[in-house]
């Protein structure tokens, strides 16, 4: 029996003209979680399917990005689709479009040649353009979604592909909570700060100064403490505005910094606090590190 009978492995054609904004769309279904092959001539797709259930883990979403670039690619996707579905692989074809003045603006602004654009006679950007306009025109009638690019911006993009292919209606953003000590330094990676040293130090209590935040003694000392509640509720709520923020910004990874003095105490126990509230909405896919923890 064919591995593939299963339906354990889906496939996204990714095609389109040059300029449309295929590299962007790569971009958007590897930050979906797919698996992205750029530029694959189209012989090589079964063996990469194949890869693909081998693979450990084994890859269940994989997105192939074909274009003029490969000499090999004809744009005729015609018998690659009929041999997926005889093999009951779930494909569906994504064809980005443009019009010949955005997609020569766009060439132009980068300084690049377009990929046919020395096959023809004159040589010309306008040439090249309509010679792959007539190569791509059979797999854009048979294409399952298309995109056309001309007045949208990158963000609009994302959205788009999103929509399409995130595989639900709201598109999960991966937020981490990371605890760390001020006097070791910033994260270099955090996209935003919160400072909780306003709270008292448990270090300075000598049965809780041995202790982490993680611990219940410790995290109920911090979160008992006037004003702490009101803190993470209040950042919580900003975190909600700045992730939907985030999300029409096309971004798919937030890292939340929270700080204390040494990172052991205080912002150990309000990162894992504001975490677990993070963690109770369904768009978010939470975690928590604690850079600082046993350092001192």
């Amino acid at each position: 029996m064919d591995r593939t009978k299963s339906g354990e492995i889906e496939v996204a054609l990714v095609t389109g003209l040059s300029g449309a904004g295929l590299r962007t769309a790569a971009m958007v279904l590897e930050d979906l979680g797919w698996y992205v092959a750029d530029n694959l001539p189209p012989e090589l797709i079964s063996k990469m399917i194949d890869l693909g259930l081998e693979s450990q883990p084994r890859i269940e979403r994989l997105a192939l990005v074909m274009d003029v670039r490969s000499r090999l690619f004809t744009g005729d996707l015609g018998w690659v689709v009929k041999e997926l579905e005889s093999k009951g692989v779930r494909n569906r074809v994504l064809f980005l479009d443009a019009s010949d003045a955005v997609l020569i603006q766009r060439f132009e602004s980068n300084r690049r040649s377009h990929p046919l654009q020395n096959d023809g006679q004159d040589g010309t950007l306008t040439e090249g353009i309509a010679a792959e306009r007539i190569r791509l025109a059979q797999v854009k009638a048979v294409a399952d979604v298309v995109i056309d690019t001309t007045s949208m911006s990158v963000h609009q993009l994302r959205r788009k592909i999103e929509a399409s292919f995130s595989g639900s209606d709201t598109v999960m953003i991966g937020v981490t909570v990371q605890s760390f000590g001020f006097k070791y330094g910033l994260p270099i990676d955090a996209d935003l700060v919160c400072d909780v040293r306003f709270l008292p130090n448990p270090h300075w209590v000598p049965e809780l100064s041995a202790h982490t935040g993680r611990e219940p003694a410790v995290r109920d000392y911090v979160l008992g403490q006037d004003g702490a509640q009101d803190y993470l509720e209040t950042y919580h709520h900003l975190l909600r505005l700045t992730v939907e923020g985030y999300r029409r910004e096309g971004k798919s990874y937030m890292t939340v910094a929270v700080g204390c003095t040494g990172g052991k105490h205080r912002s150990v126990a309000m990162s894992e606090a504001l975490a677990t509230m993070l963690d109770a909405h369904d768009d978010l896919s939470v975690r928590v590190l604690h850079r600082d923890v046993g350092r001192e």
